[in-house]
């Protein structure tokens, strides 16, 4: 049989990879033998392109085998981080392990290659740190976990191949323990600190949480857009100095929203703080969900605050990292509505869902109700066969200032602990949480050291991000917001989905804002996240 030639990019190996990550956790929620099938025959193509040695990357099978492995920017870890994180997804959603089976066959050959006392090696983008603990977590090997340590502490030594002038780039500066601000490319950074989470969520080492508290005090206050998204710069797709946060020029890429939503629930996993799931909110609703239009057909690589009417999502990018990590993020979302901690229960997200969780023996099962993001009612009902002793912590989102909270009708003053509200009881089934959140829209003037808004303002409402349009607004050009300006918020089935909408009067006119996210998404036109403001 003749063998087809390479084409494409290097790394679109991981593409394929996201996508069947991605369609594994559709299948946990909505069952689809149609789906299934499909995937069992792609995944038997992989199975088979699979070398006996256990590498796989179709760039270099296809091309020149005796150059694996020479340079480290041409994602082949990254790759393998891909299929292992696809390969337990599947796994997790059908029980097969076909996949699975070539994830750890490729992981053992990186063992075999590299580490302690065999080759050295800087991974050019991050991804398979992350994936090695995830593979630990299902196999137990402690091979896994020691790899990844192994490779996260390799950066920063001068191991990397690459001009010293891109280091930075690489995320090699320095020694992860001794990182305190992000640089370099935004999306590889996030994996890095992801990975390095996740790595302290097992071994508890100090200099690793030091190191992550300071890079997220450097990001979250001096290098996120209001949006959640990070990387502001086209050039290197990533950062430049603190506060350098322009509009219409600012890059923003999907992935990197994405990748705030990975790394933040981690810190949130290590800390039980609500802050991260602030962040998290966040880069979700407003800087990964713009990523995809409504239709799920078109989508942006870069998601600017501004757009002079030129600025449009596309059907798909030659490098098409965004649209397939979108692919795999959004059916995923369940996995962050809830955690579990010594006998309690957390509340992370406010989304309407199910759930079943065993606590002391028990299967306890959630059922929440709610139209958040829109308002910020939530019901959550518990069914039980057994009364049982745990505690539930609900989160108080950053932006909420007043809020309610009844137990079965009856008001309860719960403690509130870095952001969650500690309800401990014994519950029995039928019992009903009841937590109002007020909803107001909120002004929000940035930091007066981010020169691109000075003199403006931006409207938030919850967790959602609002944006100005040209196709609702023809005196655009001219919007002015003011102290004098009224709000109101009205929920609007018919557009874009189903939205609450802003309406800004002034005396003589009314602005109309939608969310952040569904931009886009009707007549081409202008659109401002920040608008001007006077006194």
């Amino acid at each position: 049989m003749e063998q087809g030639k390479f084409k494409g990019f290097f790394y679109d190996d991981s593409d394929l990879y996201k996508m069947i990550e991605g369609a594994s956790y559709s299948l946990m929620n909505n069952p689809n033998p149609e789906l299934e099938n499909k995937l069992d025959n792609i995944i038997s193509k992989i199975v088979g392109a699979q070398l006996k040695d256990g590498y796989l990357m179709t760039y270099f099978i296809l091309g020149d085998l005796n150059k694996r492995w020479t340079d480290m920017d041409k994602h082949e870890m990254y790759c393998c981080g891909h299929l292992i994180e696809a390969g337990i997804a599947y796994y997790n959603a059908t029980g097969k392990r076909s996949l699975l089976d070539v994830a750890i066959k490729y992981a053992n050959h990186i063992d075999s290659v590299f580490g302690p006392g065999k080759r050295d090696w800087v991974p050019g983008h991050p991804e398979i740190e992350l994936a090695l603990i995830k593979l630990y977590r299902v196999t137990n090997e402690n091979k896994y976990l020691k790899l990844a340590n192994w490779l996260l502490e390799e950066r920063g030594h001068n191991k990397g191949t690459w001009d010293p002038a891109d280091k930075d780039y690489y995320q090699d500066l320095k020694p992860v323990k001794e990182l305190s601000k992000i640089s370099g490319h935004a999306v590889r950074a996030m994996y890095l600190f992801t990975g390095m989470a996740d790595l302290t969520s097992i071994t508890s080492d100090t200099n690793y949480i030091q190191a992550l508290d300071r890079l997220w005090n450097d990001v979250v206050y001096t290098k996120m857009y209001l949006t959640g998204g990070i990387g502001s710069s086209r050039k290197n797709e990533g950062f430049t100095e603190d506060y350098d946060l322009p509009n219409e020029e600012a890059y923003c890429e999907t992935c990197a929203s994405v990748g705030m939503v990975f790394w933040n629930q981690r810190m949130n996993m290590l800390r039980g703080d609500g802050k991260y799931e602030d962040i998290l909110e966040r880069s979700l609703y407003n800087g990964a969900l713009a990523g995809t239009s409504l239709s799920g057909d078109h989508f942006f690589y870069v998601n600017p605050l501004a757009s002079s009417g030129n600025h449009h999502r596309k059907p798909w990018y030659g490098t098409a990292c965004c649209p397939s990590q979108i692919s795999r993020l959004l059916p995923s979302i369940g996995n962050y509505i809830y955690a579990t901690s010594n006998d309690a229960v957390w509340v992370n997200l406010y989304i309407g869902s199910e759930t079943i969780i065993p606590i002391r023996g028990n299967n306890i099962k959630f059922i929440q109700t709610t139209d958040y993001p829109w308002n910020g009612d939530v019901q959550i009902k518990i069914e039980t066969e057994q009364k049982t002793p745990f505690s539930v912590k609900l989160r108080v989102p950053g932006w909420c200032k007043n809020y309610s909270l009844l137990v079965n009708g009856k008001r309860v003053n719960a403690q509130n602990d870095k952001q969650y509200l500690l309800i401990k009881r014994t519950w029995k089934s039928g019992d009903i949480i009841q937590f109002s959140m007020d909803m107001p829209v909120e002004v929000v003037e940035a930091d007066p050291r981010v020169k691109a808004n000075i003199g403006k303002r931006a409207l938030q409402r919850g967790p959602i991000v609002y944006c100005l349009e040209e196709c609702d607004n023809p005196d655009f050009v001219n919007c002015r917001l003011s102290k004098q300006t009224t709000y109101t918020s009205v929920f609007n089935k018919e557009l874009l989905g189903g939205v609450a909408t802003i309406s800004a009067t002034n005396k003589d006119n009314t602005y109309h804002f939608v969310p952040y996210y569904a931009w886009d998404n009707r007549k081409p036109g202008k659109m401002k996240v920040w608008v001007d403001y006077k006194e």
